[in-house]
């Protein structure tokens, strides 16, 4: 069930599981009323089911089948206006889509970037995983080889669109027909795989929304 919260000028709407297609429509209609004035920022948490996603940057061999052999395994396919390559989201990873003017929050990209993993690592934090980021690679990691969340992200005229993905309790074997990233030898983990158990993802979720209410809040 879908529920949303409001404080000190942030909305944050748990959506549950969304087609990849509905969350970026959604995306694009809350972009726009954030540009009229007509509504406040929002951040969007969700899961999808099993899609690829070509970002900005995508480059050829780094998907290692066709759309139509990805289709035939359960993946739907996109390509989208967000930075990065190629990556997936699926069940047991959680998405984050917000919709922000960075004109609040120092107009400043690199900024954006390092708070969105900021608030990650703060959050794996309180799971007791020691995440950090990796110099020159977006996202948060482990160590250098070792990645447990993605970001890619769209911008116009300082208003943001795309966001993050963490792995929570996914099966990481979806990650193989791609080069995550487009990062050749890192290893995609997720939360359960590194505490060798499953976690309560509306927990996660609730972490997750915590630290980014502090972050951009």
């Amino acid at each position: 069930m879908a529920t949303v919260s409001a404080a000190d000028g942030l909305e944050v709407r748990r959506l549950g599981r969304v087609p990849y297609a509905d969350a970026l429509a959604l995306q694009e209609d809350l972009r726009a009323r954030l540009d009229r004035g007509e509504g406040p920022e929002t951040i969007l948490l969700l899961e999808h089911p099993d899609v690829i996603t070509y970002g900005r940057g995508a480059k050829d061999g780094n998907t290692l089948a066709v759309d139509t052999d990805l289709r035939r395994l359960g993946y739907e396919v996109y390509r989208v206006n967000r930075g990065g390559d190629v990556t997936w989201h699926g069940p047991g990873q959680l998405v984050g889509y917000p919709l922000l003017d960075l004109e609040r929050h120092g107009a400043d990209v690199h900024r954006y970037l390092r708070a969105l993993e900021g608030a990650l690592i703060d959050a794996l934090a309180g799971f007791g995983i020691a995440a950090r980021r990796r110099e020159k690679f977006a996202g948060v990691w482990l160590d250098e080889r070792r990645k447990i969340a993605s970001i890619g992200v769209g911008l116009r005229r300082w208003l943001t669109l795309h966001g993050f993905a963490l792995n929570v309790s996914c099966d990481l074997a979806r990650f193989d027909v791609i080069v995550p990233c487009g990062l050749t030898g890192v290893r995609m983990v997720s939360m359960a795989s590194v505490l060798g158990h499953d976690l309560d993802f509306a927990e996660v979720t609730g972490r997750v929304e915590d630290a980014l209410r502090k972050a951009f809040g």
